[in-house]
């Protein structure tokens, strides 16, 4: 499968149902070329460089064409890693990474590692990080026409076998980018977020049901995804249209966000599972709610924005 989505909001550009012997790469050049909003922020795919439009012209890959950014992941080549071997020792410094999450009321003791105790009993290798640095270098990628910003992440590693530490160890992992304007640590923070692909994957699968295959062939099954696709694409459309002005404008944009971000089955319970009596009465037709639920109030208003002239 082939799955290009919108990162902003979650949006299904392209999918396609392919044999389960085909690269994950296969036809992403083509199909990025013809939905070029897909790359408004950043594509993401597998770990090697051609699949990146880094192909011999380099001026048609998304790297060359987009204006915006797009932060992209590359194969650790031996060439890289030479000169991010060769850097300065000023050219690196510390990446910290933000917190998960904020702590609201009082940070809770963390439990016993029985995981950690039972690995250094049995002796097995232990692979530990010990820090991080990330740097940066210009970087022309085979047959291209310009230089692109590289930043480099450096892992330094500590191997240990129970109790003894047997070597440090030292990784790469190279993140080639058109954008700078953004620090290299955010680069790393961008690509490292993959734009929420796995649990867009999880809802289009168990929430949706758009990755079934009810038929017997691809051709039929892609059409079942594409259609059944759609209903996702309408749940992101819905939480656009609603409306973020007037007094309540901050209140209004965190609900706003929170449907954006809304599971599928929760949206279905929350906005089409709502009961609800018709009463067709001479020279109008009024629609009662039989239920409530803590969502209605958005439902409403999503209502009221249906009846006003769409803006594209």
């Amino acid at each position: 499968m082939l799955l290009v989505t919108l990162a902003n909001t979650g949006e299904v550009l392209f999918v396609a149902n392919r044999s389960g012997n085909r690269p994950s790469h296969e036809g992403r050049r083509r199909t990025t070329t013809k939905r070029s909003t897909c790359v408004a922020r950043r594509i993401q795919a597998g770990p090697a460089s051609r699949r990146y439009g880094l192909h011999p012209d380099g001026r048609t890959g998304p790297l060359g064409r987009r204006r915006s950014g797009v932060h992209l992941r590359i194969d650790a080549m031996p060439n890289l890693v030479e000169y991010a071997e060769h850097l300065p020792k000023s050219a690196w410094k510390p990446l910290e990474r933000p917190v998960k999450y904020q702590v609201k009321t009082q940070e809770r003791q963390r439990p016993e590692n029985i995981k950690e105790q039972i690995v250094r009993q049995r002796e097995f290798e232990n692979i530990r990080l010990t820090g991080e640095d990330v740097a940066e270098f210009s970087y022309r990628p085979g047959r291209c026409e310009k230089l692109y910003r590289l930043v480099v992440v450096r892992k330094n590693l500590s191997v240990a076998k129970g109790e003894q530490v047997l070597f440090d160890d030292v990784r790469y992992f190279f993140y080639i980018s058109n954008h700078y304007a953004a620090t290299p640590a955010e680069i790393v923070f961008s690509a490292n977020d993959r734009c929420n692909q796995e649990k867009l994957i999880e809802q289009l699968k168990n929430g949706a049901k758009a990755l079934d295959v009810p038929v017997d062939n691809l051709l039929s099954n892609w059409a079942y995804m594409v259609m059944a696709s759609l209903v996702w694409t309408l749940k992101a459309w819905f939480a656009l249209m609603l409306p973020e002005t007037g007094r309540w404008a901050d209140q209004h944009k965190a609900e706003k966000q929170s449907v954006l971000k809304m599971g599928f089955k929760r949206f279905c319970n929350a906005f089409l599972r709502v009961p609800c009596q018709i009463i067709r009465q001479a020279g109008r037709v009024v629609y009662r709610l039989l239920a409530w639920n803590p969502w209605q109030h958005v439902f409403l208003r999503g209502v009221d924005a249906l009846h006003h002239p769409l803006q594209c």
